[in-house]
């Protein structure tokens, strides 16, 4: 199966009344580029989830969003520091001597000095918490590939249905071709006519001219090798898998014999099509871009 490098999957997994939402979307690039944003004290499953997404993709740029919401009524403790309540006090009373101050120092008062009293957040189980995860990065994952495949089957076909344009290109340049080289002969024998008038017009030169003008526009090797680049994308295309780099390539090579055709022909209609084909082909290079 094809798949496209644009996608996107999302899932929401809730267990212990810990909830864990997971969103992907991808765009095409060269290679794999994962940009993961999640809460920086989950910062430990990094490499954990890099590899899970190797499963799963192998081109494109994907963007991951996690967000982590905990509902359970253990999740923060009170924390009091007596250290710290005990250095405000102290320099509070000598506050007060020092400026001859009445010491009216309460405990509601002391309470509410930074630090006296703080929240903690408390240690989790890191396995569990990966548990609960994993399955939304699973299942976030399959939806994105998913999508990738159904984008990817769209793509097929369109490049399928230009494969087959591009053919009949091939074709009528195929055809065309030995028809120039007559015209070319018979405009050559007409010119000499002209200029020789009643003298015998020597017929050797006439077909060594005209080979040497077979030979100088033959674009014999240029169509065969675009019928086998046709039909190499059109194989990889049912084969599927990751194959937008070979297809890039075969892209490349397809535009290079049009390139060729296009300087060889002085025939007008041949250069009509040609540009015809040289055009199908850049836009079949770029949807072959968001191939994986």
């Amino acid at each position: 199966m094809i798949k496209s490098m644009t996608g996107f999957g999302r899932c929401e997994v809730m267990e212990n009344d810990r909830k864990f939402t997971v969103e992907l979307k991808s765009v095409n690039h060269r290679y794999l580029d994962v940009n993961i944003k999640m809460p920086k004290k989950f910062g430990f499953f990094e490499s954990n989830i890099r590899t899970l997404l190797k499963e799963y993709i192998q081109r494109g740029k994907v963007d991951i969003f996690i967000t982590y919401e905990d509902y359970t009524e253990e999740n923060f403790a009170l924390k009091y520091n007596e250290d710290v309540a005990a250095s405000y006090l102290k320099y509070l009373n000598q506050m007060a001597e020092t400026f001859g101050l009445e010491k009216d120092i309460r405990v509601s008062t002391l309470s509410r000095y930074p630090e006296v009293f703080t929240m903690e957040e408390q240690s989790v189980d890191e396995k569990e918490l990966w548990t609960i995860l994993e399955k939304a990065l699973r299942e976030a994952c399959s939806q994105f590939v998913d999508s990738r495949i159904a984008e990817g089957e769209r793509l097929a076909a369109d490049l399928k249905e230009k494969l087959n344009t591009m053919l009949s290109y091939v074709d009528f340049i195929e055809k065309r071709s030995p028809d120039v080289i007559i015209e070319y002969k018979n405009r050559l024998k007409e010119k000499v006519n002209e200029l020789l008038e009643d003298r015998q017009m020597d017929e050797n030169r006439i077909l060594t001219e005209v080979t040497i003008f077979a030979d100088k526009i033959c674009v014999d090797e240029e169509t065969v090798r675009l019928r086998s680049h046709v039909e190499s994308t059109r194989s990889a295309l049912d084969e599927g898998g990751s194959i937008g780099r070979k297809l890039d390539f075969i892209a490349q090579e397809m535009n290079r014999e049009a390139n060729t055709i296009l300087s060889k022909t002085t025939d007008l209609e041949i250069s009509d099509i040609g540009i015809n084909l040289k055009t199908d082909i850049e836009k079949v290079r770029e949807q072959i871009q968001n191939i994986e």
